[in-house]
C-alpha cells in the first residue's frame, strides 16, 4: 500500500451568487478541472428564519452536457424540470441530474423548510460527460439518504457511498462515466485509507477543518486536496477535536476538450452556440411553474 501524495491544495474563495454567497474551490484562476469534475460549490452553513426569504431561490436555468449533483447536508430543497420531475431533499439526500442534451430545471427552498426555518448547507459538484454521452437522454435521480449504501470503516468513520464502489459495496447513483463519490465523516483522532483506482484523477474536499493527508499538515475547512497518481490509497486523518466531513472524489480522465459558458459545457464554440439556439427554439423542453 501506498499513499498518494497531495499535488495541490485549493483553498475555497467566497463567490457572491445573488441572494447567497457559495465558496469555490473549483474552478480556480490556478486550476480549471480536475478531470471530470469542473466546479464545486459549498453553500452554507446559514440559518433561515422561519416564514423568511427563501436563500436559493434559483428559477428555471437550462444545462446541457454535464451532470450537476446535489449534497444536501442541511435543510431542504425541491428540485422541479422540464421533463415532469419533482423531487423534495431533506439533509443526507442527494440529487445526481444528468443534464446531457438538454433540461430546464429549479431549485429553491422546500415549502416544509421555508415555514419551520433552519440551517440550510450543501455542495453542488459539476461532473463532465464524455464526448459520446454529452447528448444522451437527460436523467433524474432522487437519492434518499436511506437508499445511499453505508460502511463502516476499522477504526472508525462511516463512508457513504454516492456513486462508486467501495469494498464490494455498490454506490447508489448509476452514472454515465467512470466515477466515484464518497461522503466521508471521520471522528476526531481516527485515520483511515482509502483505496482509489491507480488510473483515476482523486480529490476530498473538506467541509470541517483539522484533517491532515500522509503529510501530516493539517487542512483548513473548505478546502480541496488534489492528488497525484503516486499511490494507490489517500489517507486522511482527523487531527481535530470534532467530527469532520469529507467528500471524496475520483474519476477517470475523459482527456477532451472543454469549452463551456455559463450553464452549457461542451466540447467545442460551434456546439456551444448550437446549445443556446436549442434552448431558444425550445428543444430542451418547457418548464412548468407549480
Amino acid at each position: 500500500m501506498r499513499h498518494r501524495t497531495v499535488a495541490r491544495v485549493l483553498p475555497a474563495h467566497a463567490l457572491n451568487m445573488g441572494a447567497f454567497a457559495v465558496h469555490q474551490p473549483l474552478p480556480t484562476q490556478r486550476v480549471d478541472q480536475i478531470d471530470p469534475f469542473l466546479l464545486l460549490h459549498h453553500f452554507g452553513p446559514f440559518p433561515v428564519e422561519a416564514g423568511g426569504r427563501d436563500p436559493l431561490d434559483l428559477g428555471p436555468h437550462p444545462h446541457r452536457g454535464f451532470e450537476p449533483v446535489t449534497f444536501l447536508y442541511q435543510g431542504g430543497m425541491r428540485h422541479r424540470d422540464s421533463r415532469g420531475n419533482t423531487g423534495h431533499l431533506r439533509a443526507g439526500d442527494v440529487q445526481w441530474m444528468t443534464a446531457g442534451m438538454g433540461i430546464i430545471h429549479s431549485e429553491r427552498a422546500s415549502r416544509e423548510f421555508m415555514e419551520t426555518g433552519g440551517t440550510m448547507e450543501g455542495i453542488q459538484l459539476w461532473v463532465n460527460l464524455s464526448p459520446a454521452n454529452k447528448m444522451v437522454q437527460p436523467r433524474y435521480q432522487d437519492l434518499k439518504a436511506a437508499s445511499i449504501p453505508t460502511v463502516e470503516l476499522p477504526g472508525g468513520g462511516v463512508l457513504r457511498l454516492v456513486a462508486g464502489a467501495y469494498g464490494g459495496v455498490a454506490g447508489a447513483a448509476q452514472t454515465h462515466e467512470s466515477v466515484l463519490a464518497w461522503q466521508l465523516e471521520l471522528p476526531a483522532g481516527v485515520a483511515t485509507d482509502l483505496a482509489i483506482p491507480k488510473t483515476y484523477n482523486a480529490a476530498a474536499y473538506l467541509l470541517d477543518g483539522g484533517v491532515a493527508t500522509q503529510s501530516g499538515l493539517p487542512q483548513d475547512a473548505r478546502t480541496l486536496l488534489e492528488f497525484r497518481h503516486d499511490g494507490d490509497t489517500i489517507h486522511l486523518e482527523n487531527t481535530g477535536g470534532e467530527a469532520a466531513r469529507v467528500l471524496v472524489l475520483g474519476g477517470q480522465p475523459i482527456g477532451a476538450p472543454v469549452v463551456s459558458h455559463g450553464p452549457y459545457v461542451m466540447n467545442n464554440q460551434t456546439e456551444i452556440m448550437q446549445a443556446m439556439r436549442d434552448y431558444g427554439m425550445g428543444k430542451m423542453g418547457f418548464y412548468v411553474e407549480e
